[in-house]
């Protein structure tokens, strides 16, 4: 079994799938010692450890030779977290999904905000560009690498719910494996977002909220 069926399986079990977040090797390498199955690299930890606001401040190049130095100590899934994609240029992000998925990471995690200014891609934007980010990477060889789409509905809106269940099924129409809401906290929200999707939904584990103990 490869790690793409691996980390698309864990997201499949019946008990949740807690990803441990891993800013560097060290951070990885504890995280797959303690239990973890499946680690997810954190954009914001990995630029405070090199002094950096997160953000996509940090050159993409550096950036992806972290997340290869991870994926190349553990024998557990890693998911690279690429913010929006480390350009405003379709193709480019394109290519950086690529590049990533050539270090052997099992999946992305891609959000939907927008770097030079506040405010949320364009839906239809965001979907073309899922789509063109699903076709490259089967067209390449990552047949059901995971792409978890991250929207920013609930940290940037003030009524974030319908927005939230019309952008979810979307993306998942447009090529997402899953679904990640940060900031979504309420429970019957998140039943309702999950009764309108089509792919597992993924959220922060916050205090009252998850329990890892």
């Amino acid at each position: 079994m490869t790690t793409i069926q691996e980390f698309n399986e864990l997201h499949l079990l019946e008990e949740p799938l807690f990803l441990g977040n891993a800013w560097d090797l060290l951070s990885a390498l504890i995280l797959e010692k303690v239990g973890f199955k499946a680690i997810g690299t954190t954009s914001w930890g990995i630029a405070n450890s090199l002094g950096y606001a997160d953000g996509e401040l940090i050159n993409f190049d550096r950036h992806l030779e972290i997340i290869k130095t991870i994926t190349d100590n553990v024998k557990i899934p890693v998911s690279a977290d690429i913010e929006a994609g480390y350009s405003e240029d379709i193709d480019i992000i394109v290519n950086h999904v690529l590049r990533t998925a050539d270090i052997g990471v099992a999946g992305i995690n891609i959000e939907d905000s927008l770097k030079s200014q506040q405010g949320l891609r364009e839906l239809k934007d965001h979907c073309n560009l899922l789509t063109k980010i699903r076709t490259a990477l089967n067209q390449n060889g990552f047949k059901d690498f995971y792409i978890n789409a991250r929207t920013d509905t609930y940290l940037q809106m003030g009524n974030p719910l319908l927005e939230t269940i019309n952008r979810t099924q979307a993306y998942v129409e447009s090529g997402a494996s899953g679904i990640f809401v940060p900031g979504l906290t309420k429970e019957d929200e998140i039943k309702e977002i999950v009764i309108h999707i089509d792919a597992p939904l993924n959220i922060l584990s916050l205090p009252g909220l998850t329990n890892c103990n």
